[in-house]
């Protein structure tokens, strides 16, 4: 094996011989699928209530009781400069300063997320930083909208409700793609070409991937594990390649395989690219909230076994294969 080559196997943790379970793949559940789904812009705020930094407290308690929100943003001249929130209302009545303006008490240390992120974006960052609602902006920086816990719990379950009844038609439809079909060996391929610096679709290809297979009646199980290796995979190529490359997926009876390709820069050493929280994004990369070094990391949690070959100057390849019990394409699907 060359020095910028290496593979890793779950197996040698004792799952050799047996499918990897809810639990071995850390409960990757619904939920979690559509948290890298839903884009910010699906589940977001977008009829909103602002305040303006000069009026009165009093006013903006009136806004918040009567649309029954907890917090506003501030905008003056069209222009995000503040969020008030319900918090800052109470501390202005302990020095009994309702009669203040929203720019006396207004937080304006901005944490905002842009609307093309996935909903797990702006869950991390509501973990993170510790607040209640996000001022959400476009590639401009515009404010187009609001984002609560709220709404992404609504967002989600809009989804769920929606999906079940959708896929449930188009799983039967497709789940009994490889019975009839008599070859030495058949394999479907799906192929994806991936641009850098194409953030806005970023996570389509995966998307799209999740959804074949669960059609082609694989369980939701090993679909979700699919859809979030093949997103982390997609977004690598977004961040990290110069001229994009390609993601491709080998659909087998027994066996799928993940794969992408590319140009780019290479890796110089690609153990320490394993490390979590190692990443080589530029400084803007990271602003957009991207490159957070745990790509490979949740790729590695989510499959069986994975490849990575990289030559510097020349470019990329990462292998990624999930093993499939006879069972699983032929139609009978597990929650």
């Amino acid at each position: 094996m060359s020095p910028n080559r290496i593979r890793t196997e779950q197996e040698i943790n004792g799952r050799r011989g047996r499918p990897i379970t809810d639990q071995d793949a850390h409960e990757i559940n619904r939920v979690e699928e559509l948290s890298y789904d839903l884009k910010i812009h699906e589940v977001m705020s977008k009829n909103l209530h602002t305040a303006s930094p000069d009026i009165s407290l009093s006013d903006v308690l009136k806004i918040l009781r009567v649309n029954r929100i907890s917090g506003v943003p501030v905008v003056e001249d069209e222009k995000l400069v503040g969020v008030i929130s319900i918090e800052d209302i109470v501390r202005a009545l302990q020095n009994n300063d309702l009669t203040e303006t929203v720019g006396q008490y207004m937080t304006r240390e901005l944490v905002t997320v842009s609307n093309f992120e996935s909903i797990v974006k702006a869950m991390q960052t509501f973990a993170e930083k510790h607040v209640g609602r996000l001022p959400v902006v476009n590639e401009e920086k515009k404010l187009v909208g609001m984002i609560t816990k709220g709404d992404i719990t609504r967002g989600i379950l809009v989804a769920l409700q929606k999906d079940y009844k959708e896929e449930e038609v188009r799983r039967y439809r497709a789940s009994h793609l490889f019975e009839d079909i008599i070859s030495d060996r058949t394999t479907l391929v799906l192929r994806y070409n991936i641009k850098a610096q194409n953030f806005t679709l970023g996570g389509t290809a995966s998307s799209n991937i999740k959804r074949a297979l669960l059609r082609l009646g694989a369980d939701a199980q090993i679909a979700r594990r699919c859809g979030i290796a093949v997103y982390e995979a997609e977004m690598n190529l977004i961040i990290h390649t110069t001229r994009g490359g390609i993601l491709k997926l080998e659909v087998e009876p027994h066996r799928i395989t993940m794969s992408t390709t590319d140009d780019g820069p290479g890796i110089p050493d690609v153990h320490q690219v394993l490390q979590p929280g190692y990443s080589t994004a530029t400084d803007q990369v990271r602003e957009m909230g991207f490159g957070a070094g745990m790509g490979l990391v949740n790729i590695k949690r989510c499959v069986d076994s994975m490849e990575l070959e990289s030559t510097v100057g020349k470019g990329t390849k990462l292998i990624m294969r999930i093993h499939v019990p006879a069972e699983n394409f032929n139609g009978r699907k597990e929650g």
